[in-house]
């Protein structure tokens, strides 16, 4: 498994042998990549890594900009991985690594608000249809959340999601927060305030 780019490109990382972690393939980190491209700037961003199991997820954004990436793994021996991973890349500066429940630290999470959270839980996860409603709050304004799952689970109907793209047995789906309302949507609720239209009618009068 190699950091596919940006500054740290072709780096391989260490992972456990066995079934212990299902790492991202790197065609799937690639392409979730190429869509998080699309949508926000990487560069000086702050991330969360769920399940994040070696650090892949985290430490590619690191690779592509990101100034400071948090890991939340709930075994030990797995986030072992993902620290040796930052100090082999010598970035642990811009690490901090965190053993918890995921879902259990995402919903208590209560520091800054974040450019991306990332979650790559396994398929059969129970909390898995709540982690989007979990993660957006914790996002800033522009920011996105990432979740990659099965097929077996399907957000078309959420309405923050915005896209969903297959890649075999693994689906990626984007989330965002809602939009800011608009200054006319404002003004619309503003009692005091004055239509186009009625100002044209008071000035012909």
């Amino acid at each position: 498994m190699r950091i596919i780019a940006g500054r740290y490109g072709g780096h391989g990382l260490k992972s456990p042998s066995g079934h212990e972690t299902r790492p991202s393939t790197a065609r799937v980190r690639e392409s979730l990549f190429s869509l998080v491209d699309a949508r926000i700037y990487l560069d000086g961003a702050e991330v969360l890594d769920l399940f994040a199991g070696t650090g892949a997820l985290g430490l590619e954004a690191i690779s592509r900009g990101a100034d400071l990436v948090t890991f939340v793994e709930q075994k030990a021996n797995v986030l072992d991985y993902a620290r040796a991973n930052a100090e082999k890349l010598g970035v642990e500066d811009k690490c901090i690594f965190i053993q918890a429940d995921a879902v259990e630290y995402l919903r208590q999470y209560d520091g800054p608000e974040l450019d991306l959270i990332m979650a790559d839980p396994p398929y059969k996860l129970d909390e898995m249809r709540e982690l989007p409603d979990l993660a957006i709050p914790k996002l800033d304004v522009d920011g996105v959340f990432t979740l990659e799952h099965s097929s077996h689970d399907w957000f078309d109907e959420h309405p923050h999601l915005m896209t969903s793209r297959p890649y075999g047995r693994t689906i990626v789906s984007l989330f965002r927060p809602p939009l800011p309302p608009e200054d006319d949507a404002e003004a619309a609720d503003d009692p005091d305030a004055v239509s186009a239209d009625d100002a044209a009618a008071s000035s012909a009068e």
